[in-house]
């Protein structure tokens, strides 16, 4: 596991709960009735900064122990606080359904010749037994030129990892910078036309 985690049975309002640290939570399966918990939230911002899609290891207020997957995060957009988190319980035994990142690396070379770097998706689903669920996925831009594209179909994953995703999905692209004298060129014609009118009304 890549980390174990406590949660407490839920106590007081939210409001008290988040002050003294924890987050409300919820634990769910298909094996298993909900059950609403909080977790320390040093842990689990620790937990979601080493790798959000990871496997952890949860102990219930029961002392029961379960592997889960950080399903949902709710945060605030303005703060940044994390105000509810969803645990799916997961059976080692069996393939699961998940999203894993994309980690890009090196430098396009398309991006040296004055393109611009568009990445469409950061993350990509896939079907895999939970012990060979991958932190990340790599993938080398430093070929690609401008005007070329990386589609699902040329990621390299192993053979046990199903990317669920189309294979004609672009996830990222090198664009072409457009050049600014000619962005410019009908507006400055649009000047010189305008000019040229006053100077004819003024002569007549």
């Amino acid at each position: 596991m890549s980390n174990a985690i406590q949660l407490t049975t839920r106590t007081g309002s939210v409001k008290k709960m988040r002050a003294k640290g924890h987050v409300p939570a919820v634990v769910y399966s298909s094996r298993m009735e909900s059950e609403h918990v909080a977790v320390d939230e040093r842990e689990i911002r620790a937990a979601l900064k080493r790798n959000p899609h990871a496997i952890l290891e949860v102990t219930l207020p029961s002392k029961e122990k379960h592997p889960v997957l950080i399903h949902q995060v709710q945060k605030n957009s303005l703060s940044g606080q994390l105000l509810h988190i969803d645990f799916l319980q997961i059976n080692m035994k069996e393939k699961l359904d998940t999203t894993v990142a994309l980690l890009f690396t090196g430098e396009a070379a398309g991006t040296k010749e004055g393109g611009i770097l568009q990445v469409e998706l950061h993350q990509v689903n896939v079907r895999c037994m939970p012990n060979k669920l991958p932190d990340h996925i790599e993938i080398d831009i430093s070929g690609l030129k401008i005007g070329d594209h990386f589609t699902v179909a040329q990621l390299k994953v192993p053979k046990d990892i199903e990317i669920l995703n189309d294979p004609e999905t672009v996830l990222v692209t090198i664009l072409a910078m457009q050049k600014l004298d000619e962005s410019l060129e009908p507006a400055a014609e649009d000047a010189e036309g305008t000019d040229s009118d006053i100077k004819k009304e003024d002569a007549n």
